[in-house]
């Protein structure tokens, strides 16, 4: 089963997401939806891709109900954003020499965490990294490029997906 996301107009960091018969409000990237990806252009890049592994913050709740591979977040949890570095748009413990971000976050958008396969079987240099399905800010404010959702849409967005799903992320109109 896949989880299709398409934005509202071009360039728009608000979006629908839809599985099965249900339609779910989503945030994404402040530059939009895009064809060709970079890293850190804001984007959110189409395509299908599938998923990889749920992450999810043990102090701050107990573990969704899903079928996808799920993991505890720790403190020492971050995802290489440098794209010179070998482990690029990868897990890493920290602390960790190049650039990355924490995900172990103070505000509560990684919460729930779900990875996408989007440049990462192998990761290109400068083609984007950490492109997740996180939880949105209240206001839906736009992502650097992921897709964020309520947390209880992500909840049952997640009990409905399974190992053989993907994430379809298409342009406005298609």
């Amino acid at each position: 089963m896949d989880l299709v996301i398409t934005g509202d107009a071009p360039g728009v960091a608000l979006g629908w997401a839809s599985l099965e018969a249900k339609r779910y409000r989503c945030a994404l990237g402040r530059a939009g939806i895009k064809a060709m990806k970079r890293e850190g252009d804001g984007a959110t890049p189409i395509g299908a891709f599938p998923l990889r592994r749920l992450y999810y913050r043990p102090d701050r709740g107990d573990p969704p109900k899903t079928h996808l591979p799920m993991t505890a977040l720790s403190p020492e949890d971050g995802w290489c954003d440098a794209p010179e570095d070998t482990r690029y748009n990868r897990l890493v413990r920290l602390p960790y020499p190049a650039s990355h971000e924490k995900m172990w976050r103070d505000d509560a958008i990684y919460d729930l965490v779900l990875v996408i396969g989007h440049n990462d079987d192998p990761p290109q240099a400068g083609m984007g990294s950490a492109i997740f399905l996180h939880l949105a800010r209240n206001d839906y404010a736009p992502t650097e490029g992921c897709v964020a959702f309520s947390r209880p849409d992500f909840e049952a967005i997640l009990a409905r997906l399974g190992t053989d799903g993907r994430v379809q992320i298409m342009a406005p109109g298609n």
